[in-house]
């Protein structure tokens, strides 16, 4: 009995169109030049076939929990002073554990009332020790929200990134958590070639902080700590400073600040860069309403007084506090056209919570990229050229149908990376010969099963339907254990890894569609049009 095949036989066909759009979309003309351009529209190429930096970063993130904790000491203090509660002072006792804090003074007939204090402002991050016969306290940050905190430390820092990035035009940038290391960050941008502008964009993005300014410019940190009678006190730190947007001079100075910074690169609403009434380069910003009540209250009480701008943990200006500033002010500098420009787009876009070391960085040259996406391409052009060529001398006409299937399976997978916008890498076309290959395998499994029932005696039609019936579980359950391993690489994987993992999910499930569905309506095309007798050329 023929059956009706025209609705089959046009959504096959519709799906065919639909995913050919995916590919090149609508393009500009019919010219082999304008369908590549329409190709590449689509179709991103990923840095080892394009070309472009790569980065492997290490963000400090113990500089965001010393920063939190100097944060913490500065309310402790204030939180004391506005209780009228008597005290020495609060500090971090050791660099090398910013988590911890110490307060120390505190008198025993007021211990009940500072551990309520501590108890109720702190404990949900701390955990609050002491107050005993020293009259010493300890808070510790707890070790789950000293984690929140890193990982929190290395989101912000990818988020800053991608925006430093984008807003200095590189297209198509890959930044995410490198998951090969703790706290690290993979950046990956394609067609860039000059890493020495890449590490600029990236260094642009220290953090950026003002500080009370204690005491200097000194010459070295000899004569620094002299004037802090040799021991820098807890709530005070060393810095130094040189080059033109510093002292004016390329010599290195040092200078005391205050540890907790009066304004952070975060607190910033805008800047733009503009000139003073002398024509010289500066930046004027705009704080957020917090972070302005502060700095109004921190400038009115200390006109005349200095303030340092700190990036990168270097003083790069020194200014004078000349009137409150609330949330709008200038920083003036010796600045050339690239400094200012930076330093605006930094403050604009926030700065990094913590600073960043270069664990790798290497580019790919353009060269290389077009000589892997040639070998890869005649590769994977060899290889299904070989493979139709064995199914059509294997399995005689049917070798028709496996050919036209895989090539819809291609079609299909080019097609859903071009919907998806998901980025072509050497590995990724790795997994597009592997998916032809798992393609074949089906077909195999189908055409096998189908000679067996024709050995068998079956009519043609009941040899087809028995072959794909009982391939169909075996089939399912190789295609869905190899997208379990597929799935496990993109989610733990990186760059190129993930590409792999893409093309080869999407190739399978492609080839579920064409092996199953589209190669069986082929059959049943074939089936209508065999006389009485005929048997299935397989």
């Amino acid at each position: 009995m023929k059956k009706n095949l025209k609705n089959k036989v046009l959504l096959i066909i519709a799906v065919l169109v639909v995913f050919t759009y995916g590919i090149i979309g609508v393009p500009s003309g019919v010219s082999g030049k304008a369908l590549m351009e329409a190709l590449s529209n689509r179709i991103h190429l990923g840095l080892d076939l394009r070309g472009g930096a790569h980065l492997i970063l290490q963000v400090v993130v113990s500089e965001a929990v010393a920063s939190e904790t100097d944060n913490t000491v500065a309310r402790v203090q204030q939180d004391l002073k506005t209780a009228k509660l008597t005290f020495s002072q609060a500090y971090k006792p050791d660099p090398t554990k910013p988590q911890v804090i110490r307060l120390e003074g505190t008198t025993q007939p007021n211990a009940s009332v500072v551990r309520s204090l501590l108890d109720t402002k702190y404990s949900n991050e701390y955990d609050v020790n002491g107050g005993g016969a020293d009259n010493t306290w300890t808070l510790t940050m707890k070790p789950l929200v000293q984690k929140a905190l890193e990982e929190k430390t290395v989101q912000q820092a990818i988020d800053t990134i991608r925006d430093r990035v984008d807003s200095l035009g590189v297209s198509e940038p890959l930044i995410q958590e490198y998951n090969l290391g703790a706290n690290q960050i993979l950046v990956e941008l394609p067609g860039i070639s000059d890493l020495d502008r890449v590490k600029s964009i990236i260094q642009s993005t220290a953090r950026l902080e003002i500080h009370a300014v204690v005491g200097g410019p000194y010459q070295d940190e000899t004569a620094a700590l002299a004037s802090v009678g040799g021991v820098v006190p807890p709530d005070e730190m060393l810095v130094h400073g040189s080059g033109a947007l510093a002292t004016g001079s390329d010599a290195d100075s040092v200078y005391v600040l205050q540890r907790v910074s009066v304004v952070a690169g975060s607190d910033f609403r805008s800047a733009d860069p503009g000139t003073d009434q002398n024509g010289l380069r500066n930046v004027r910003f705009t704080l957020t309403n917090e972070a302005g009540d502060k700095f109004y209250e921190y400038t009115s009480v200390n006109v005349g007084k200095s303030m340092a701008v700190v990036m990168g943990g270097r003083v790069r200006e020194v200014a004078n506090i000349k009137s409150a500033i609330r949330d709008s002010g200038e920083i003036e500098g010796s600045f050339t056209p690239d400094e200012v420009t930076i330093l605006s787009k930094m403050l604009r876009t926030g700065a990094l919570p913590a600073s960043l070391n270069y664990l790798e960085d290497r580019t790919v040259g353009a060269s290389l990229g077009a000589d892997s996406i040639r070998q890869g391409v005649t590769a994977a052009i060899v290889g299904v050229l070989v493979v139709m060529a064995f199914m059509l001398f294997y399995y005689r006409g049917s070798g028709i149908n496996a050919d036209l299937a895989l090539f819809l399976n291609l079609v299909i997978l080019l097609g859903f990376m071009g919907f998806s916008k998901a980025t072509l890498t050497l590995p990724g076309i790795a997994g597009v010969i592997l998916t032809i290959g798992m393609g074949v395998d089906s077909n195999v499994l189908i055409f096998e099963r189908i000679r067996e029932e024709v050995r068998a005696g079956k009519a043609p039609s009941a040899a087809v339907d028995q072959g794909f019936a009982h391939a169909w579980v075996t089939i399912v359950d190789t295609h869905v254990t190899t997208i379990v391993s597929a799935a496990i690489l993109f989610l733990f994987g990186s760059g190129p890894v993930k590409g792999f993992a893409v093309t080869l999910t999407f190739g399978l499930a492609a080839n579920l569609f064409t092996a199953v569905y589209v190669s069986r309506v082929i059959f049943e095309a074939h089936l209508n049009k065999l006389k009485p007798g005929e048997t299935v050329s397989i």
